[in-house]
């Protein structure tokens, strides 16, 4: 591999590499897109470091705020959505064109990622996030540690929120910055608010579905990874990258790409839905069986109740928010047990070859490619 630096080639990859070891997805992102991770988290730095300093003039306070919110985007991260989009608009430009006019809007989806990690760990609840205290989590215990007024908890949720909202205008003003001409940009923005759209309806069917577990199905479940993870994973971010190019959805490279994004994609929440049961801590960042935990209504939990015999559907039901390790491994167990983790695993195999099959139905550059077959794969044999 080699590489021209930011503003030429990114790299070249030779259609032969192959990917190992426990992290599968993280090894293809470093092969295929070291130097775009770097433009993008130095993009995203530059662009943070003045909005702080911004910030700072007005209040020193304000300026704590929005250190916290670029520390939740700069930190941590496999840059998987400014991926996605680099390798959609490659496929249709091809090898030759410089990324920086385009760099700004890739970095601006990770800001949407940001936005949305931090809202939905607050409406989960959840105390982890990439092996670090959720933003909330964090805000929290600054306030708790600085003796002020109120409640600590509540504080933590509200500037989370706040965070969120940072993030989301912040994503505004970065894609404006890209270099392209106005009816391009146009329709880029078009595109990129109806992924904004679609992330949002796919949260709130998730968070519906955990006030009505009982009555979820395997269906509603797909349509959430379809929506929440899809969407704006693979999907909309290829179409994006397309529409930086120039390419619209009428193209068949975009047919293409639609088909291939939504198979990769309900195959990676797919792949979260393991992760969320049988996931290792350290790697995936996240407490065991945290699904379980919640009663979070996914495919894979609604298959082992459709699958499961009487007697494994009555212990399924009877645990209500388990709590404890031994009672949550018996259910996970069970889960298996029900036959619900095999058909998961050939629902991703089936989506997978679905998503190459679509790729070989259209001309498209073959380095992206290459990159789109290898991060296919990857993307659903994580372990985080």
């Amino acid at each position: 591999m080699a590489s021209d630096g930011p503003t030429g080639n990114l790299l070249r990859v030779a259609p032969e590499q192959t990917v190992d070891g426990d992290d599968p997805i993280g090894a293809v992102l470093a092969a295929y897109t070291r130097d775009l991770v770097a433009a993008v988290d130095e993009t995203l730095a530059e662009f943070l470091t003045a909005e702080v300093d911004g910030l700072t003039e007005i209040d020193a306070a304000m300026g704590d705020f929005a250190a916290t919110a670029r520390d939740c985007v700069l930190t941590g991260g496999k840059r998987v959505r400014p991926t996605f989009a680099y390798w959609g608009w490659r496929g249709v430009i091809g090898g030759d064109e410089p990324i920086t006019p385009v760099l700004p809007a890739l970095a601006t989806l990770e800001l949407l990622h940001t936005f949305a990690l931090v809202h939905d760990d607050v409406m989960d609840a959840s105390a982890t996030r990439r092996g670090r205290p959720t933003a909330h989590v964090a805000v929290a215990a600054q306030h708790a540690a600085a003796g002020r007024n109120g409640d600590s908890d509540r504080f933590g949720e509200a500037v989370a929120v706040l965070i969120g909202d940072l993030c989301m205008v912040w994503a505004d003003q970065l894609l404006a910055r890209a270099d392209l001409p106005a009816s391009r940009l146009l329709k880029v923005r078009q595109g990129y608010d109806r992924m904004r759209v679609e992330t949002v309806a796919g949260q709130y069917l998730d968070i519906l579905g955990e006030t009505d577990a009982g009555n979820w199905s395997v269906d509603r479940a797909l349509r959430v990874a379809r929506y929440k993870t899809a969407s704006y994973t693979v999907q909309r971010p290829l179409l994006f990258g397309a529409s930086l190019a120039g390419v619209g959805e009428d193209n068949p490279l975009a047919t293409a790409y639609t088909r291939y994004g939504v198979a990769v994609g309900e195959a990676f929440q797919l792949c979260d839905d393991l992760l969320g049961v049988y996931g290792d801590p350290t790697t995936t960042g996240k407490p065991s069986g945290d699904d379980l935990r919640t009663g979070k209504p996914t495919a894979l939990l609604m298959l082992a109740r459709e699958l499961a015999t009487p007697a494994q559907l009555r212990t399924l039901d009877g645990a209500d928010h388990p709590s404890e390790a031994p009672e949550i491994a018996r259910l996970a167990e069970i889960v298996v047990d029900t036959g619900a983790v095999g058909r998961v695993e050939r629902m991703i195999d089936e989506r997978v070859e679905d998503a190459l099959a679509a790729l070989d139905a259209v001309a498209v550059d073959e380095t992206a490619r290459t990159a789109l077959i290898g991060l296919a794969s990857a993307a659903t044999r994580r372990r985080a």
